[in-house]
């Protein structure tokens, strides 16, 4: 029997399953390294290799092979992916030296190391659990962090040393803080440096951080796992830089701003980036690795905010420095310290320096995001079609990864150093969906909102009014509304049980410049506006097609919380709402992003957007789900707002999910969870 597509998403993973990723090309542009699982329903990444000359893979490490069919994750693993997103398990990151001779990587906390050569595995003796093991450039020592302390292992001797080790149970060395990883993308907490003599490391203090407690009232014989959460204006963990030696030395990296954003070291020397608790203020500083002193290389100041864009800090082989900045309407790419991108073409990121050529993406229409390299200071697209593209570069290869409304899945190709392509090279195992998205780009609404619409494969035009489901994120630093077909898969199913969806990208949502992004400030609220200016603006389109009568919106974390407001503040407008674990109260929420948008509490910004004074007005039915075990957008938000409907006396619907984090995994949860939403909102509808 044929799986439904609830519980097709649910086994794939929402389809990432069996998708190449992860890749590193080899300094020669002979080899590619990447993970992928077995099929698109398998969760265990397994590590391979894909030889440019011949076009074959060659399974690398396979951990059912090594004994690693059930894992047993240290915490810290288990948040950093929470904080990744990370939904599969096996390999799940590897690190290489310079050379690409040599990889290391963690299976249920234990440390392995392959030859990539001969592809020998072997398991190196730890005295912890391991968590981020990274090798050296030079590929003779490996550096990992376990309970805490960051250590170092020379793997010709064995020989496992402590270079820095937590002074109390509050302090780590080389993990990044929460909200590094939740909010700035900083995932690691130490950086070596190229001669794999010393380290660039963070000593993380969390004992000013406000300490929560995240229980499982499914299980009350269990205690509530204690959790340092910096809400809104609140104490930030203490972050510190030091420059360790293997040979024992230290000497402390000072700075003033509050975030540490990223560090790069390479043959041009260590630098960082900092950022002020306003975020209004981005600094680059070079570190002198012998006395720990700094020197300012730039500074960036926004009157709203600065984002933080991946890839940067890089420089060229000479030391160029390579950045991205805002300037004349646009985000663009600086080389040295002149624009190299138009104000046109909004940069999305960096994603390699490779000698003298910068790849990196970048949009010229919001919906798409396209490769393009630097080089002399010119700029030349690689990808060209409509679609999302990334990619890697290094020794004159590009891998490219694509999706495109047309095709289905993501492709893999090569580029080599003479411009030759090796189309659908690197295989994608997914699974094929049991449906095709029948899916709309339009510019809606008077601000043009990037916006889909689906309607079932069964509609015809004109032929009768279709209930609507709005289908949102809608708020700052994310996009839903992208040409590329998986993003449509899950709301072509909904329109498939007989609505009308539509999918609107609201003021703050990145691919149109700053000042669309920056419009979101201080007002969490517009996002509602946005998507009712959407709603009218295809209902113009579509007059015979929409029945505005029957109106629902569903929504996660930020679109939880869109839903739930809709239903608050606009009931002329919608009928019926699914929030699913929505930010309610801003003040619950953390500092890094929360601040960045409303500012510090003490403003007075934060009342206006937040749920919880609104909780009398309610007439829709709404239903609220919730993770009890989510430790992002804690189980609180929603019990308080349910707690405030009931003391007005408004009837709403409460659905705990427990063991649940914010990523909803689980494939019985994530099914049912999409059925249980359609029999709600159908009831609610009247359907």
């Amino acid at each position: 029997m044929t799986d439904s597509f609830p519980r097709l998403q649910a086994r794939t993973r929402r389809f990432t399953l069996g998708v190449p990723r992860g890749f590193t090309i080899s300094p020669q542009g002979d080899r590619v390294i990447f993970l992928r699982t077995k099929s698109g329903i398998d969760p265990v990444t397994c590590l391979w290799e894909f030889d440019i000359a011949t076009g074959t893979e060659r399974l690398l490490v396979d951990p059912l092979a090594l004994g690693a069919a059930d894992e047993d994750l240290p915490p810290e693993e288990r948040a950093r992916r929470e904080r990744s997103r990370e939904s599969a398990g096996g390999v799940v990151g590897y690190s290489t030296d310079r050379q690409v001779r040599a990889a290391v990587f963690a299976l249920s906390g234990e440390l392995h190391l392959v030859d990539l050569s001969s592809g020998a595995v072997r398991r190196l003796e730890t005295p912890g659990p391991v968590i981020d093991p990274r090798l050296d450039p030079t590929g003779t020592k490996v550096a990992y962090v376990t309970g805490g302390a960051l250590r170092v292992q020379d793997l010709a001797t064995g020989t496992d040393t402590a270079l820095a080790t937590p002074e109390h149970d509050e302090v780590s060395y080389g993990l990044a803080e929460f909200v590094a990883a939740e909010e700035m993308d900083r995932m690691r907490g130490y950086w070596w440096s190229p001669s794999g003599d010393r380290l660039l490391v963070a000593r993380v203090d969390d004992s000013p951080v406000g300490l929560w407690h995240i229980a499982d009232p499914a299980n009350p014989d269990r205690p509530a796992v204690p959790q340092r959460y910096p809400a809104a204006g609140t104490a930030n963990a203490e972050v510190s830089l030091f420059v360790i030696g293997l040979d024992g030395s230290r000497v402390a990296v000072p700075y003033e701003q509050e975030y540490l954003v990223t560090a790069i070291w390479d043959a041009h020397g260590p630098a960082i980036v900092t950022l002020s608790r306003d975020q209004r203020t981005m600094r680059l500083l070079s570190v002198d690795p012998a006395t720990g002193t700094t020197e300012s290389l730039r500074e960036d100041t926004d009157p709203a905010w600065l984002d933080i864009v991946a890839g940067v800090p890089a420089r060229l082989s000479d030391g160029t420095l390579v950045w991205v900045a805002d300037a004349e309407g646009g985000r663009r790419l600086i080389i040295g310290s002149t624009p190299a991108t138009p104000p046109s073409l909004q940069v999305r990121a960096v994603l390699d320096v490779d000698g003298d050529t910068v790849l990196f993406q970048a949009s010229g229409e919001p919906t798409e995001i396209n490769l393009w390299t630097c080089s002399g200071g010119t700029i030349s697209p690689v990808t060209m079609e409509p679609g999302v593209y990334g990619g890697r570069r290094a020794g004159g290869v590009t891998v490219v990864t694509g999706q495109s409304l047309e095709t289905e899945g993501t492709s893999v190709s090569v580029i080599r150093p003479d411009g030759s392509r090796m189309a659908d090279s690197i295989r994608s195992m997914a699974e094929r969906p049991s449906l095709d998205p029948r899916v709309s780009l339009v510019r809606a609404g008077s601000r043009e909102l990037s916006t889909a619409i689906l309607f079932p494969s069964w509609h015809v035009p004109g032929s009768g009014r279709l209930p609507v489901l709005m289908d949102p994120y809608g708020g700052p630093h994310a996009q839903r509304v992208l040409a590329a077909r998986r993003m449509f898969l899950e709301p072509q199913w909904w329109a498939e049980q007989g609505f009308a969806v539509i999918v609107a990208d609201g003021r703050g949502t990145p691919g149109r410049g700053p000042a669309f992004e920056r419009e979101i400030r201080h007002d969490f609220t517009l996002s509602l506006e946005d998507q009712v200016d959407a709603l009218q603006g295809v209902a113009a389109q579509h007059a015979d097609d929409l029945d505005l009568s029957r109106v629902a919106i569903r929504g996660w974390s930020f679109g939880g919380y869109l839903a739930a407001l809709a239903v608050l503040r606009r009931p002329d407008v919608f009928h019926a709402a699914v929030a699913g674990a929505p930010v309610t109260d801003w003040r619950l929420y953390d500092t890094c992003y929360t601040e960045r948008y409303l500012g510090h509490p003490d403003e007075g910004h934060y009342e206006a957007s937040s749920l919880l004074a609104d909780a009398e007005k309610l007439d829709r039915p709404l239903l609220l789900v919730h993770g009890l075990a989510d430790d992002n957008v804690v189980a609180a938000h929603t019990l308080r707002l349910s707690s405030a409907l009931l003391a007005a006396g408004r009837p709403h619907t409460v659905l705990p999910l427990s063991g649940v984090t914010h990523m909803t995994p689980q494939e019985v949860v994530a099914e049912n969870l999409l059925l249980l939403q359609l029999d709600f909102l159908k009831k609610s509808l009247g359907l």
